[in-house]
C-alpha cells in the first residue's frame, strides 16, 4: 500500500488542470482534482474564454444583421440591452461544464470542490462551503489555479459602476458610455464588443501603441478599425485617481486630462490565484503579481510541486494551458521529453480578429535577416466578398533565399482559424518549410483558406522582381 491517498493532486480544473489531470489518470495515477468553484470548467469556462467570445459572437450577429440591407428591411429595430446580449451568450456556458464534467467522470478523476491551501509539502486540505474540511496526502501536488483581474487598492470595485473583466459578465444595466482602462488583450476585446453594441467607448493606453507584440501592421490595422468602429484610443496615459458616484464614474489621468462616462472597466493586468494556498508552509513564494517561478519541465523551486497555466504567466492563453498540462503529466509519469509549449499561435478575438504566430517584421529588420513580404487583402478572396467579410489581410514573411516561412500574421474574419494553414507548414523541417508550398497546392475555391495562394504569389512575384 502507499503512503500517499493519491499519486497526483491538481488545484484547478482550468484548461492546465484538466488536461493534466486527464493525462495523469490515463498513465494509471490515482488522481485527485479540486476546484473552487461549483462546477468544474475554471475561469476560461466562466469568466474569461468561452463567455466573452460567446459575447463577441453574438455581438457580431447583431452587427451583420443591421449591415445587411436584406434584413434592415424587415428587422427589428428595438435597442438591444446588455443583459439581453449576455444571456444568449452565457448559453454555452453549461454545455462546456457538461464537457469537463463527463471527461473527469469518464476518467474516473476523484472531484474535490471547496478552497485547497497545503498543509506540508505532500498535505492539501479543502475547506468545503459547508465548512467541513477533507484533507488528502500525494506524492505530486500540481498548481493550476489561473489567475484573476489585477485590483489597484485605490479604485472602488465594489462601486455598481466600476467593474473588471470578471464582473463586467454579471453587468446588468446598458450604459451610453465606457471608460476602458487598459489596452491589453482583453481591453481591445472589449473595446470592439462595446463599440459593436452602439456604446460610445474610451480606451486607455498606457504605451504608446496597441498591442505591440504584433507586427507593426497588424496594430496599425487594429487601430484604425477600432477608431473606425466609434472607439477613442488614448495612447501613454496613466490613471491618476478613479471617483465613482451614483450617475458615472469619472477618471483623472496623469496628463491632466478628466474623462467621464457611465461606467468604468479596468483591464489592466492580472494577478495569479495564489494568495489562498499557504505558500508559506512549502517554502514556496509567488512574485509580486502571485505567479510561480517553473522551470522547462515545470517544476518550481520545491521537489514534486509543479505549476502550469496562467499562475505561471507568459503566454496565458487557454490553448497554451491545455499543451502545458499534458506536458507537466508526461514529466510526472517519466516521459520526460521536451515538454514546454512552445510556437504558440496569438488569437485576439477583436472585431475583426487576430491571429500570428512567427516573427515579426520588426524582428526580422532588426535581425538582419533576408525577407521578403506576402500579401492577400480578403476584399479580394472571393470566399470574403460573399459572405461579406472583406476586412483583412493575410500577410506571410519569407526568406528570400531560402523561401522559408518565417512568420504568419492575419487580421479579419475566422483569422484564429486561418493561421493553422499556414501553421502547418511551418512546423514542417528543412526544404518542406517553403512558402511554394501555397502555389503548387490546389485550394477548395472559394474559400478564405485560398488568401495563401494569393499572398504566396505576391510575395514570390516581388522576389522575381529583385533577381530580374
Amino acid at each position: 500500500m502507499s503512503e500517499f491517498n493519491f499519486d497526483v493532486v491538481v488545484i484547478g480544473s482550468g484548461p492546465s488542470g484538466e488536461s493534466a489531470a486527464i493525462s495523469c489518470a490515463k498513465n494509471g495515477m490515482r488522481t485527485a482534482l479540486i476546484e473552487t468553484r461549483p462546477q468544474v470548467g475554471g475561469n476560461c469556462a466562466h469568466k474569461g474564454t468561452i463567455p466573452s467570445k460567446s459575447l463577441r459572437h453574438v455581438v457580431k450577429q447583431i452587427i451583420r444583421f443591421k449591415n445587411e440591407a436584406l434584413f434592415r428591411v424587415v428587422g427589428d429595430h428595438r435597442r438591444l440591452t446588455f443583459p439581453q446580449v449576455l444571456e444568449a451568450a452565457s448559453r454555452v456556458i453549461p454545455k462546456q461544464v457538461e464537457m469537463h464534467s463527463a471527461n473527469l467522470n469518464r476518467n474516473r478523476i476523484q472531484l474535490y470542490v471547496g478552497e485547497a491551501y497545503f498543509k506540508d509539502q505532500n498535505t492539501v486540505e479543502v475547506t468545503m462551503a459547508d465548512g467541513a474540511k477533507e484533507t488528502m496526502t500525494a506524492r505530486t501536488v500540481v498548481i493550476a489555479t489561473g489567475s484573476r483581474p489585477y485590483r489597484p487598492a485605490d479604485v472602488d470595485f465594489n462601486h455598481p459602476r466600476v467593474y473588471d473583466s470578471d464582473t463586467i459578465l454579471e453587468m446588468a444595466h446598458t450604459p451610453l458610455s465606457l471608460i476602458i482602462y487598459g489596452a491589453g488583450v482583453i481591453g481591445c476585446e472589449y473595446a470592439s464588443i462595446f463599440a459593436g453594441l452602439g456604446i460610445k467607448v474610451d480606451l486607455l493606453n498606457s504605451r504608446e501603441r496597441l498591442l505591440s507584440f504584433l507586427d507593426d501592421e497588424i496594430s496599425d490595422a487594429l487601430s484604425y478599425h477600432l477608431r473606425e468602429g466609434g472607439v477613442m484610443v488614448r495612447h501613454n496615459e496613466e490613471y491618476e485617481s478613479v471617483k465613482a458616484d451614483a450617475s458615472g464614474v469619472t477618471i483623472t489621468l496623469k496628463s491632466g486630462k478628466r474623462l467621464r462616462a457611465d461606467a468604468l472597466l479596468w483591464c489592466n493586468g492580472r494577478t495569479g490565484n495564489t494568495d489562498q494556498l499557504n505558500l508559506d508552509s512549502i517554502g514556496l513564494s509567488a512574485d509580486h503579481r502571485g505567479q510561480l517561478a517553473v522551470d522547462e519541465n515545470y517544476r518550481t523551486e520545491i521537489e514534486d510541486i509543479y505549476a502550469v497555466g496562467d499562475v505561471i504567466g507568459w503566454p496565458s492563453l487557454a490553448s497554451a494551458s491545455f499543451d502545458q498540462g499534458r506536458g507537466v503529466a508526461k514529466v510526472i509519469c517519466g516521459q520526460d521529453t521536451e515538454v514546454f509549449a512552445k510556437d504558440v499561435p496569438t488569437g485576439i478575438y477583436t472585431l475583426p480578429e487576430i491571429s500570428s504566430l512567427g516573427k515579426t517584421e520588426r524582428e526580422l529588420t532588426s535581425q538582419k535577416v533576408p525577407y521578403e513580404v506576402g500579401r492577400a487583402f480578403f476584399k479580394h478572396v472571393a470566399r470574403g466578398q460573399i459572405s461579406g467579410e472583406d476586412v483583412g489581410m493575410l500577410k506571410i514573411l519569407f526568406h528570400v533565399d531560402t523561401l522559408e516561412i518565417l512568420g504568419i500574421h492575419c487580421f479579419g474574419a475566422e483569422a484564429s482559424e486561418i493561421i493553422h494553414i499556414g501553421q502547418a507548414i511551418m512546423k514542417q523541417q528543412g526544404e518542406a518549410n517553403n512558402i511554394n508550398y501555397f502555389v503548387s497546392t490546389t485550394f477548395n475555391y472559394p474559400t478564405m483558406a485560398e488568401a495563401y495562394r494569393q499572398a504566396a504569389f505576391n510575395g514570390l512575384n516581388r522576389v522575381k522582381r529583385m533577381t530580374h
